[in-house]
């Protein structure tokens, strides 16, 4: 499989996660009591989706940035395409188990629930664990410095600067039932239990 090609095997998983994103996105309800969405919420998305579609698309029709390539071992691809579906499943499942109270942004309706149950029950924010897992699939998948690891760098900046603002939003929402829920689940990939079991 030519590097190319694997990128573009890349940007079709991608076409199945833009496919969930919009079936969700028609079905969220759009009357948000609670807004934290901002300008740079904006601008945050809008660099992943930079990160995650734009530059490896252009790598995948362009081949640019040509400099920036690196060897692609097979199994790589291999490995790539796994870790992409067990991205998309988790990305999925986090959607369809917080139903309406799913936002794009910072937002929660005037009846938000808080959902623990799910994927929920073990891991706070599994959506962004769903994100870093697809860039990982990205960056196996896309044989180029800039444009596979362009992913994993806009996530991470992403859930730097917002995960902190999405947990505050939620303890002012939930008080004392959201500060339990942080002490039992981890944040973003669930946290190992005495005994050695997730």
């Amino acid at each position: 499989m030519t590097p190319n090609t694997s990128a573009l095997l890349f940007l079709a998983l991608m076409a199945v996660f833009l496919a969930i994103r919009g079936h969700f996105t028609r079905r969220m309800r759009r009357d948000k009591a609670v807004s934290r969405a901002n300008l740079r919420d904006r601008v945050l998305i809008g660099l992943v989706g930079l990160g995650q579609v734009f530059l490896p698309f252009l790598y995948a029709v362009k081949h640019v940035p040509a400099f920036a390539d690196r060897p692609q071992p097979g199994g790589c691809i291999v490995a790539g395409l796994m870790v992409m579906l067990a991205g998309l499943r988790m990305f999925w499942r986090s959607h369809a188990d917080l139903g309406d109270s799913w936002s794009i942004t910072l937002e929660l309706n005037a009846d938000h629930r808080l959902v623990t149950n799910g994927v929920y029950r073990d891991t706070r924010h599994p959506m962004y664990g769903s994100f870093l897992v697809l860039g990982v699939g990205q960056a196996l998948l896309v044989p180029n410095w800039i444009a596979g690891l362009s992913g994993l760098a806009t996530l991470g900046l992403l859930i730097a600067l917002r995960l902190p603002r999405e947990e505050a939003m939620m303890v002012e929402q939930f008080g004392d039932e959201y500060r339990e829920y942080q002490r039992r689940v981890g944040a973003i990939f669930p946290r190992w239990r005495s005994g050695g079991s997730a």
